[in-house]
């Protein structure tokens, strides 16, 4: 299940702060890019009132120098089609920028950083064996494992446990027991917490498999998730996910996780899993905890999870890399540098995990699965650069 961020969104390596009505400005976005980058500290005034009133200046100052503590001094920037390319002295990323009419910034986003050189692919995925906890990582090309870290540790894996329920889902479809323009009506009973909108969408809404399909993996969104586990079947879903039995949905391992249901888990995890089975009424029974419990970013119940190995991921985002729905969003990968993206991720306070697939411009197929647990706070930020480490190692590889 993906954690959820207020005013400023740190996920795999990105920041977001927000947006305003830009104006003409006689500052260039380039120049204030330049400016925020640069080696004095970051001044409140260089950005709109607004803005300031929702993300400290000290925050904003802390992104920046992990950027270039990481990366080096800041050399120059690019405009591209879609915003601009900041390079620092190891690394580049792509960023957007909007101003105000006296030159203040309205939105400012940076992107992940990839390295300018890149490493051999065994030096990049061997890098991830620094991070504290348990770390699986698998990269696969054409089908077989080319470089890989504990590639049978099954870990926990968060929101990436969508792929199980997307492969099912398909299989039935090319079985032809459901279709993706079929229509359903949203039941009460499937809503969640966040991630995603279609929670506090009215009851009975019509939806497509399809819409639901593209909303639980392009935003990750829980209810579409939970609807989809029950079309599909959970039975279904568990086929390909044998280790997750009851395959749980969103919202029951929310109520599982809520400390007010201390009783509830430990029945439950004392049970074998007919016994487990067996509770999931009473479960479904009660009522969502308060997202709040999940803000503090303290790890609860990391047993309560859906587990699988790096190969299993790949295996299962092999399956429906073609599928729409994959296509949306393409998570860490630069879409330029591919023929196609797939992408699904997944992150809860001590979890978090990466799984592409890739299809380079000279028609290979690759895979990179990742995935770390801690029952400390896990950096996302330090996770994201070392997958986009290990993408861009792939990215040089597929131009040879």
């Amino acid at each position: 299940m993906p954690r959820v961020f207020s005013a400023v969104l740190l996920v795999a390596g990105f920041l977001i702060l927000p947006g305003f009505a830009q104006t003409e400005s006689p500052l260039t976005p380039e120049q204030a890019l330049a400016r925020v980058l640069g080696p004095g500290p970051v001044q409140a005034s260089w950005f709109d009132p607004a803005f300031i009133a929702q993300i400290p200046v000290a925050q904003i100052q802390q992104v920046v120098d992990q950027y270039t503590g990481q990366n080096g001094k800041f050399q120059r920037v690019e405009k591209t089609d879609d915003g601009y390319t900041v390079f620092l002295e190891r690394a580049s990323f792509p960023a957007k920028a909007a101003l105000n009419a006296q030159g203040q910034f309205t939105t400012l986003w940076f992107g992940l950083a990839q390295p300018l050189h890149a490493a051999p692919l065994e030096d990049s995925v061997r890098a991830f064996s620094a991070l504290p906890g348990q770390v699986a990582v698998a990269v696969v090309a054409d089908g077989k494992t080319r470089a890989s870290l504990s590639p049978d540790q099954a870990l926990g894996v968060g929101s990436a446990f969508k792929l199980a329920i997307i492969s099912a889902l398909n299989s039935e479809i090319v079985a032809g027991k459901h279709h993706w323009d079929q229509v359903v009506p949203l039941n009460p009973a499937w809503k969640s917490l966040p991630s995603g909108v279609i929670r506090t969408w009215p009851d009975r809404t019509p939806l497509t498999l399809a819409t639901l399909a593209n909303e639980m993996i392009s935003i990750s969104d829980n209810t579409a998730a939970d609807a989809l586990l029950s079309i599909a079947g959970r039975e279904n879903v568990e086929a390909v996910a044998p280790r997750d039995r009851p395959f749980l949905s969103t919202r029951e391992a929310f109520i599982l996780k809520d400390p007010a249901n201390t009783a509830l888990l430990a029945r439950y995890r004392a049970a074998d899993p007919a016994g487990r089975r067996a509770l999931l009424p009473e479960i479904d029974k009660l009522p969502l905890p308060d997202v709040g419990i999940f803000a503090s970013g303290k790890p609860l119940a990391t047993d309560v999870e859906w587990f699988f190995t790096p190969g299993e991921l790949c295996t299962l985002i092999d399956g429906v890399r073609d599928l729409g729905a994959m296509q949306i969003n393409p998570g860490l990968a630069s879409k330029k540098d591919w023929q196609s993206v797939a992408y699904k991720g997944g992150s809860e306070p001590g979890v978090l995990n990466f799984t592409t697939a890739l299809t380079a411009k000279n028609g290979h197929h690759y895979c990179v699965a990742a995935t770390w647990n801690s029952e400390g706070v896990v950096d996302e930020n330090k996770f994201a650069v070392l997958y986009g480490g290990v993408l861009a190692s792939l990215a040089a590889e597929s131009t040879k």
